[in-house]
């Protein structure tokens, strides 16, 4: 994690696994999107999805840390804090294109780790 997020105030509120998911989110290129599960895998908790969801919601630090970047495993949106609105425009403005809720070219633009 770079140095600002790093000291960050709020992420020292996060439990290790909270700041563990956003540390591995961080990876997710520009123009590419994962998903709650694929994450979960990589932070070493495949059944946690709902979990890394939860840990998401909590990231003070967007959009630096890209959580916009997790959507659910079949291409639909999933939450975001600030709304979906924001999350399909800061996917857009990446080059993501989302149409009816869902992430378009799924599978060319799934990043897995």
């Amino acid at each position: 994690m770079s140095k600002v997020l790093k000291h960050h105030p709020a992420l020292a509120r996060l439990s290790a696994f909270e700041q563990a998911v956003l540390a591995v989110v961080r990876r997710v290129p520009r123009g590419r999107v994962t998903t709650y599960q694929e994450l979960a895998r990589a932070v070493g908790t495949p059944q946690a999805a709902r979990a890394v969801g939860n840990a998401l919601h909590k990231n003070p630090c967007a959009p630096a840390v890209p959580c916009h970047r997790v959507v659910k495993s079949d291409g639909a949106l999933g939450g975001y804090g600030g709304g979906s609105p924001k999350k399909i425009a800061l996917l857009s403005r990446e080059g993501v294109q989302v149409r009816v809720g869902r992430v378009q070219q799924f599978g060319s633009v799934l990043f897995e780790f």
